[in-house]
């Protein structure tokens, strides 16, 4: 897991899938295999009127470019996209020279369960006592206060997935969440959204475990120690399909959440970095028949792009963040774009943050990974490297349904840059979550107000001239 930098803040308030992962949930239905109504989403959207933003320029996430266009959002949807929109009732924006894109979705965040300030007592994102700790929840350790969730919502971020660390080869349960500033956990649940499961492979789990002279501590004690979960799992889903009540095995946490995943029901996020590691993941999903949704920090990823393609993988990576352990020295720059264009662009590349500060500016990582593609002789435009960090992600979190496009019907999670969001001088202006006006750079009154900020208090002048 990266190296946190922290800013010391306090959150006060603020005012104001792809058909590959067969994961689909209506916002009612139960995402918890073998438990009925408990902890599911309780989130609702705020109170919004219909807004009207004119004359921008769109980037819809999913490939599309339109120029000077309308956008008109009402009831928390996106309910038309077109050159010229009449509405007498709506809020009118005027976006002349400005640019829309979907909210920005990071796919793999620890906010809130590792929070800020950097402090032990607040550092809850490994329950590093078993290498197999698949029934923790991320949820249960996320601070609802956590003021990183403040920053990245000022970078465009409508939504994120929050995962448990890399320290066990099975970490527990991810979940996704709208970023809006809820007092408790399960009202910024997104809705329907489908749990995760966190699986690390290579040096984190062989390092924290055999450093304590316990297995593994190697990797094929890695692949050992899943096998032998994932055997478990299996006998005890075929028991619970048992249909005399008595056989049925004593229910157990852990084999829930293996067994909603063997079920095609929890989503499998998957911490690797080697291309022959990815590779062996890969067998093991065959061997025990399940689907690895994405691979996460996927340095090599590019020496396999064709595999990912095939099977219909997402590699979550970074622009240009590598060399920092030995798992992590071969990467290109052009990995990202190289996944993208695998098997005439087929691949499901993503852009990720892992990180408290680079989830503020996922749309300038982006920007670099799609100069570095085209720098190697690829040819990415703007408009489809928006993917990387909207639809793409999306998809990732079984959300896409729902989210990461600007399609009508679809959440009105928007962004309104200052300028082109590729652009290092581009700002988000103003951040819609649900139609909702959740940010506005102009407006004190609907931003995040931050308590213990440092150098940001300005002083009286009481200077002797």
């Amino acid at each position: 897991m990266k190296k946190w930098l922290f800013i010391f803040a306090s959150f006060i308030v603020l005012v104001g899938c792809s058909d590959s992962f067969n994961v689909s949930f209506s916002d009612n239905e139960s995402i918890n295999p073998g438990i009925d109504d408990a902890f599911n989403s309780t989130y609702k959207s705020m109170d919004s009127q219909p807004v009207l933003l004119k004359s921008a320029n769109i980037y819809d996430g999913l490939g599309g470019e339109f120029i000077n266009y309308d956008l008109l959002l009402s009831d928390g949807k996106i309910i038309e996209i077109n050159k010229s929109i009449d509405s007498n009732n709506a809020l009118i924006i005027d976006a002349s020279d400005k640019w829309i894109t979907p909210g920005i979705i990071d796919i793999h965040s620890h906010m809130g369960v590792y929070s800020a300030p950097g402090v032990s007592t607040s550092s809850d994102g490994n329950e590093a006592t078993s290498p197999v700790t698949a029934e923790v929840w991320a949820e249960h350790s996320l601070w609802t206060q956590d003021p990183q969730f403040a920053l990245a919502l000022k970078g465009g971020v409508t939504a994120f997935h929050v995962l448990p660390g890399s320290a066990n080869l099975f970490g527990g349960r991810g979940a996704t969440f709208k970023n809006i500033s809820k007092n408790t956990i399960q009202d910024m649940k997104f809705p329907g959204a489908p749990h995760s499961l966190k699986m690390a492979c290579g040096e984190n789990p062989k390092r924290v475990y055999g450093n304590r002279r316990q297995a593994p501590s190697t990797r094929m004690g890695n692949m050992a120690g899943y096998r032998s979960a994932w055997i478990d799992a299996v006998e005890y889903t075929d028991g619970m399909n048992e249909d005399n009540i008595d056989r049925r095995p004593k229910r157990d946490l852990a084999m829930d959440t293996l067994m909603g995943v063997l079920n095609d029901e929890i989503l499998i996020q998957n911490h690797c970095y080697r291309a022959e590691e990815m590779a062996m993941m890969i067998e093991l999903s065959r061997e025990f028949n399940y689907k690895i949704t994405a691979f996460h920090h996927a340095v090599e990823a590019y020496k396999i792009a064709d595999l990912l393609a095939d099977e219909g993988i997402c590699a979550a990576m970074w622009a240009d963040w590598w060399g920092f352990k030995h798992e992590a020295y071969d990467m290109v720059q052009a990995n990202i774009a190289i996944i993208d264009q695998a098997r005439n662009g087929t691949g499901c590349a993503i852009v990720h943050s892992d990180d408290a500060v680079g989830i503020q500016h996922l749309n300038q990582e982006a920007a670099k990974a799609m100069a570095a593609g085209n720098r190697a002789g690829f040819d990415i435009s703007k408009a489809h490297a928006m993917r990387w960090i909207t639809s793409n992600p999306a998809k990732a979190a079984g959300i896409l349904n729902k989210t990461g496009s600007i399609e009508i019907d679809k959440d009105a999670d928007v962004v309104l840059w200052t300028g082109n969001p590729f652009s290092v001088y581009s700002r988000a202006e103003k951040v819609f979550i649900d139609g909702a006006l959740v940010f506005d750079m102009h407006n004190p009154k609907i931003q995040p107000i931050t308590d213990f900020d440092l150098g940001i208090i300005q002083p009286q002048n009481n200077r002797v001239e």
